[in-house]
């Protein structure tokens, strides 16, 4: 594609890439923008990059247009510079701002693009990000679009293709060896091989018309695999079932079946095929609860629940890739629709972060559910609820006090440092004896339309029932139970 071009009164402008491939150069950018002002087009289409989105563990995955990521990543600045620099050069044109995904291609790519490239490539150790790769067909059919459908459309459009491809894979297919010995500089460069910043491209899909035709592994092999290679197509965030298996095999097993020795009753109340929405409590600070819960679930109905988390989760090295393979989502209401619309089991802990942070004298009761949103997604995506309790998961690590330090709250995003016996290696869990009820399901979408979701009275009262049905069964469980580490509770007749 041409760096800029003129047709019938449009222009498309592409800026030059400064040296490295990572920001458009921007004082070429100006003199070519004002050359073009002097024309004075009636639209101007500018090619600017999804890289102008600040790479964050904030950022829940296909992000609208409307996301604004708090971050200041220099990359991510020079994109929007560009951006602010069309409006104020051209003033009066039109201006349909196209925000692509990076471009599978070996001549004039990017930086991301340029990784996949080479022999080696250096990332960051412990995360493996979902990157989407556009096609060049595509992104030459997206700007077609623009130019032929975008007039009197104003505005910013992502553009994207169908699916993400995980950056080791994207790696292991274009023949690259993985060094993860990167750890910082690179300009900003390395926070895009860390988090998030994939986008949506529902807007221009619904406004232009523009259907992408290239998956971003098909991308990948097109551009940089070798003829023939075939690769299936990864989960759009990230989970990976080789590698829970692995772990099923190994640490999992030991963990459920030795050293906690997990009991489990009512998990025939989880439903073998069909959505349903997981109602858990979140105790021990860490979030051990939730792996527990998926492996008894693959086990016995051969599921894998996905658990809408804190981003917190996300944010550090190896944590971040170990909780993204394991089909974690960044809790938000569209990653929640995604999982029910393709009829999967969305885990929740309806207490939020303040639940793991429970002090130890309070751990077994229920605190407050936000704002009942778990009820609205069961309800707007016809799902039944299936609540589950865990009981000695709170034990793993009591919390008996809390340090209020502000620098650890910034790094951490978590609400207080914890004390407890085992501080400071909360790594090393005790051995409690856990006991698991998954309850009888509460067919709440048999009772209620979708649009039940926007009635706060009905909402309300659904959670209500909810939690009380669960406060019930801890309380039941507590009195059943005779020692924290060991004994079955044998509550079933």
């Amino acid at each position: 594609m041409p760096r800029s071009y003129e047709d019938s009164g449009v222009v498309v402008f592409r800026p030059r890439l400064a040296p490295g491939g990572a920001v458009p150069d921007l004082a070429t950018a100006a003199d070519d923008l004002a050359g073009w002002a002097r024309r004075r087009p009636a639209r101007l289409v500018l090619l600017s990059s999804a890289a102008a989105l600040d790479p964050s563990h904030h950022n829940p995955g296909f992000v609208a247009e409307s996301y604004r990521p708090e971050g200041a990543n220099p990359v991510a600045r020079a994109w929007r510079e560009l951006e602010a620099l069309a409006a104020a050069k051209l003033p009066a044109a039109e201006r349909i701002v196209l925000r692509p995904a990076p471009v599978a291609a070996r001549e004039e790519g990017d930086f991301i693009a340029r990784r996949l490239a080479g022999a080696v490539a250096l990332v960051p150790p412990g995360y493996d990000p979902a990157l989407q790769f556009l096609s060049p067909a595509d992104l030459s059919a997206a700007v077609r679009c623009a130019v032929e459908h975008g007039a009197g459309r104003p505005g910013l459009f992502h553009v994207a293709p169908r699916g993400t491809v995980p950056l080791r894979t994207a790696l292991r297919l274009a023949g690259v060896r993985r060094v993860p010995l990167a750890w910082a500089g690179g300009g900003g460069e390395l926070d895009y091989l860390r988090h998030n910043w994939t986008v949506s491209g529902a807007r221009i899909e619904r406004e232009l018309g523009f259907v992408p035709t290239a998956t971003s592994v098909e991308a990948v092999l097109s551009a940089f695999g070798e003829a023939g290679q075939t690769s299936p197509e990864p989960d759009d965030f990230g989970l990976d079932l080789d590698y829970i298996a692995a772990y099923e095999r190994t640490l999992f097993r030991f963990l459920h079946d030795l050293y906690w020795r997990v009991e489990v009753e009512g998990i025939e109340n989880v439903p073998q095929e069909g959505r349903g929405v997981l109602t858990g409590v979140h105790r021990g600070f860490m979030p051990w609860d939730g792996v527990m819960a998926l492996v008894a679930i693959r086990r016995s109905q051969g599921r894998v629940p996905r658990f809408l988390i804190h981003p917190c989760l996300v944010k550090p090295p190896f944590l971040a890739n170990y909780i993204t393979k394991l089909g974690g989502l960044v809790a938000n209401q569209e990653n929640a629709d995604w999982v029910l619309r393709r009829g999967g089991l969305l885990g929740m802990f309806p207490e939020g972060i303040h639940g793991a942070f429970t002090l130890y004298r309070d751990a077994y009761k229920l605190g407050k559910f936000g704002r009942d949103e778990y009820v609205r997604m069961a309800l707007r995506n016809r799902a039944p609820l299936i609540p589950f309790v865990t009981v000695g998961s709170a034990e793993i690590y009591p919390i008996w006090g809390r340090l209020d330090w502000k620098w650890v709250t910034r790094a951490t995003e978590w609400l207080f440092l914890p004390l407890g016996p085992n501080f400071p290696f909360p790594g090393l869990p005790l051995p409690s004896k856990w006991h698991t009820r998954f309850l009888e399901p509460m067919p709440v979408h048999e009772a209620y339309g979708p649009e039940a979701a926007d009635d706060s009275g009905v909402v309300h009262s659904i959670s209500g029932e909810v939690r009380a049905r669960m406060q019930a069964a801890i309380d039941d469980m507590l009195a059943h139970r005779k020692s924290i580490f060991f004994g079955s509770l044998q509550t079933s007749p």
